[in-house]
């Protein structure tokens, strides 16, 4: 079976993007530091461990998200055992 790109690339972004997004949103609710989700800042120019850095790290993750899973998917679709 051959992995759709371009489809597996979108549902990559949004998952990642969810998650990045929801992550921070839900510490910054609870209350901590942020020590780890912060590191995103390093990677992702512009975030912050704040709602406005939620909202920048959302678009970067879901930009990173779709060609992460679009490359997998012409990986697998590359590599995998013709039937």
């Amino acid at each position: 079976m051959e992995l759709d790109k371009k489809a597996f690339g979108l549902s990559t972004a949004i998952l990642w993007g969810a998650a990045v997004l929801l992550g921070t949103i839900f510490l910054l609710l609870i209350g901590s530091q942020g020590a780890t989700i912060g590191r995103l800042r390093k990677v992702y120019y512009g975030y912050s461990f704040s709602y406005l850095g939620s909202l920048i790290g959302l678009l970067w993750a879901f930009v990173t998200g779709f060609i992460g899973g679009w490359l997998f998917a012409f990986f697998y679709n590359l590599f995998r055992k013709k039937s």
